[in-house]
């Protein structure tokens, strides 16, 4: 079975288990039998159940066969989307009002139950008696290390996932390095400059980095300057793994794709809609505190309250960002676009305090409603200083294949002040191993920012 065609078989099995279990839960519940009465209000909203649970199921990676390979995993990914989806159920019952008051609590909770061993129980037969065609993996693995020789040893015991180690490369620097030709049962092919080169000569389609960090920045450099066409992992760094995503565990060795394609376009227009809703609603609740900023940049500085500026969107687009102007009329007339600085002398009283807890910035829920922004995502920035970074900054470029957001990686994780390049770096995370788990922890730490002024300037 393919790897799509087991995707696609997770999906339906899930939607007819999970409602299978509700209507056996029903039968336990009253008996062997199913009153219209309470049965109907389950009917009303097993949709509203059924696309829950799946979309749970996705967001902690059960239709991604390489996430959910062991038992443990299934039972531990599969547990926690069926508590989501349970107490979800149990809040769409309770708010449903007279059309799901109907709705038995008790069945909610022995549905819990059989649902988990029914979306358990097949999965862990399909571990057992079924099996994954995989695309064939020719890795070519750079370093020499001990790790770096436990990772092959691995990947070659696992040839039934389409796992085939094509060789070593000796992470030196150096062209001309002095490597032995063999380490146990691996060839040594050259060394890490040469990389692109051998990575071509062999056919390998991945590409695993073991090795310092400067080596790594070697081998990004070379992938976004599209010079090679392969998948590159590297092994992270506690670092790394703290604010990124393991995307595969290769025996106790993890691996975190620094090549990733960005997000799929039903999940980029799930977002959407969720950005659109959130937008129009906080708009509203905080239009208060808006007509409040407004009215004091206008008795500390007259008008105009709004501040308009041109930044670069997705696909190196220009748009109009909005927001509560904060420093002095025609700041940047004398001196031209330059960057905000710690206690710059520009920002008036008022806009210092709208700053501290980033108010000044609520306007770009407009840009959220017109679509050129999003709540999560890469800052947008000026068209003056893309144009230096696009040559100045390698890879800079990647950021602008999604939408710029009102927050991001970069805003929650480094700070205000943090260079360009470092800020690139977050960026570049956030948008190869984005997913609703990794927004819903951006915007508390964002939250927790503005609650206490962190990194304002």
């Amino acid at each position: 079975m393919s790897r799509n065609r087991f995707i696609a078989l997770s999906l339906l099995l899930d939607a007819l288990l999970l409602n299978v279990g509700f209507v056996l839960a029903f039968l336990l519940r009253f008996r062997g039998e199913l009153p219209a009465f309470n049965f109907d209000a389950y009917l009303l909203i097993a949709p509203v159940i059924t696309a829950v649970y799946l979309i749970s199921a996705w967001a902690y990676g059960l239709y991604d066969p390489e996430r959910s390979s062991d038992a443990w995993t299934v039972v531990r990914l599969v547990g926690i989307a069926v508590t989501v989806s349970t107490v979800l159920t149990a809040a769409a019952a309770f708010f449903g009002g007279q059309a799901t008051a109907s709705f038995a609590r008790a069945t909610i909770l022995i549905a819990w139950v059989l649902d988990f061993v029914l979306l358990v129980g097949w999965r862990l037969a399909f571990l057992h008696f079924g099996r994954i065609r995989w695309p064939e993996q020719r890795a070519l693995i750079i370093g020499l290390g001990p790790t770096a020789v436990e990772l092959a040893a691995e990947m070659v015991s696992r040839q039934q996932w389409g796992w085939n180690v094509v060789g070593l490369v000796d992470p030196a620097i150096e062209r001309d390095c002095d490597a032995p030709g063999r380490i146990g049962d691996f060839e040594i092919l050259g060394c890490a400059p040469d990389a692109a080169r051998i990575a071509a000569e062999t056919g390998a389609n991945r590409i695993v980095v073991v090795s310092p960090v400067a080596l790594r920045e070697l081998v990004e450099s070379l992938v976004l300057a599209d010079e090679v066409r392969v998948r590159v992992d590297v092994v992270p760094e506690l670092y790394e793994i703290f604010i990124g995503t393991v995307d595969q565990i290769v025996g106790d060795v993890p691996l975190m794709e620094i090549t990733a394609s960005t997000v799929p376009r039903y999940f980029a227009a799930f977002k959407r809609v969720l950005d659109f809703t959130l937008a129009l609603i906080i708009l509203v609740l905080v239009s208060p505190i808006l007509l409040l900023a407004a009215i004091g940049i206008v008795l500390t500085d007259g008008f105009p309250v709004v501040f308009r500026q041109e930044r670069v969107g997705k696909n190196l687009k220009p748009f109009d960002v909005f927001k509560l102007r904060t420093m002095v009329k025609d700041a940047e007339k004398l001196s031209g676009p330059v960057l905000a600085e710690t206690d710059d002398p520009r920002i008036t009283r008022v806009g210092r305090f709208l700053r501290t807890y980033r108010i000044d910035e609520l306007p770009q829920l407009v840009n959220i409603l017109n679509g050129t922004m999003s709540f999560v995502g890469p800052r947008p920035e000026r068209p003056f200083f893309v144009e230096r970074y696009l040559t100045e900054i390698p890879g800079y470029r990647e950021r602008f294949y999604v939408k710029p957001g009102v927050t991001g990686l970069a805003q929650v994780s480094g700070g205000y002040a943090t260079t360009p390049e470092r800020k690139l770096k977050y960026d570049l995370i956030y948008m190869y191993h984005q997913d609703l788990a990794m927004d819903a922890r951006i915007i508390a730490e964002t939250l927790k920012v503005v609650l206490t002024g962190r990194g304002a300037r």
